[in-house]
């Protein structure tokens, strides 16, 4: 690695319609920035491919620590994405066909030596769903299934279960059905859309109302403090997305423990930025495309998350040579 300011972009959504206050890309942006690194923007739909190689239309970005103006940008220019050192994919789901198409073309960057975090074969491995059902020993009785007699069968065994796509984010899309089994045909069929698309059943956790933890990961060492997202009254969804409240605590030893049986797969996959969300004794979710948090947690216990992550991205790039 040079000695040179490193040139970082990131792909995001509009940065005009984040939320100044707990936004996690702004705040990794701002230690890049502070660290004398260049800036450039783009959207999903900035990227594309020319004759093999990959390029976007780019805009020079600067960040400030302003809640009525936190960012200016330069005029557009076509350049090919293997000028810049690293890519911050801050896209957030859905995990469509748009996402997925922008994760080849970054691909063709990592192939010309850009470090694209997270690194796009894990992006198309790691359903954030699916992905911890890697690690049953860590997780609540689960059923993916897309058979209405499965899923019965499930609901029926354990009583209280969740119901929920395997695509879905900030709480989208999922539904607690109790021992009586209300509603769950039209759940069922809603979500599977009559029987063609597999979801995701899980055994309820009551410990759900002291809190879904959010625990972060940089280059697959554990924050020692996670969040944890308490729902509003009558929920059963922590999301902030879902109306939860943040509130940060010391990871426990059964979170260690979670966290040692997830760090090997985590390290070997190059991810440097993850977030597992732990409900009780289980993880329920382990996220690598867009995780947040951040600010929530810096703000209650005065932490450097995102310098952490820089910290990983000089180490990461250094080790290259």
């Amino acid at each position: 690695m040079t000695n040179r300011p490193l040139r970082v972009g990131v792909v995001m959504d509009p940065i005009d319609q984040l939320t100044y206050k707990k936004d996690t890309s702004l705040a990794m942006l701002w230690s890049a920035q502070d660290r004398g690194w260049s800036l450039c923007y783009m959207e999903q739909e900035d990227l594309f491919l020319k004759e093999g190689r990959a390029y976007a239309h780019q805009r020079p970005l600067q960040v400030h620590r302003d809640p009525q103006h936190w960012f200016d940008l330069g005029e557009v220019e076509s350049r090919p994405l293997a000028e810049l050192d690293v890519i911050l994919m801050r896209k957030d789901p859905p995990v469509d066909g748009h996402f997925l198409n922008a994760v080849h073309l970054l691909a063709f960057a990592e192939r010309e030596g850009v470090l694209v975090v997270n690194p796009t074969r894990p992006l198309f491995e790691c359903n954030e769903k699916l992905f911890a059902q890697q690690f049953p020993q860590c997780c609540t009785p689960t059923l993916v299934s897309c058979r209405d007699s499965e899923i019965r069968a499930f609901q029926a065994e354990h009583g209280d279960v969740i119901l929920k796509p395997l695509d879905g984010m900030g709480g989208s899309g999922i539904f607690h059905i109790g021992p009586e089994g209300r509603n769950l045909g039209a759940v069922i069929e809603t979500l599977t859309e009559r029987g063609r698309r597999q979801i995701m059943a899980q055994r309820f956790l009551p410990e759900i109302k002291d809190g879904d933890t959010r625990i972060l990961l940089v280059d697959g060492e554990p924050v020692p403090f996670g969040l944890a997202r308490i729902p509003s009254a009558g929920e059963t969804r922590g999301n902030l997305a879902a109306g939860g409240r943040g509130v940060s605590r010391e990871l426990t030893d059964r979170d260690y423990w979670l966290v040692e049986q997830v760090k090997p797969v985590i390290k070997e996959k190059g991810l440097m930025f993850v977030g597992l969300d732990v409900i009780g004794d289980y993880i329920t979710e382990i996220n690598v495309t867009s995780p947040t948090c951040v600010r929530e947690i810096d703000d209650q216990r005065g932490t450097d998350i995102a310098g952490l992550l820089m910290d990983a991205i000089e180490r990461r790039l250094a080790a290259r040579g």
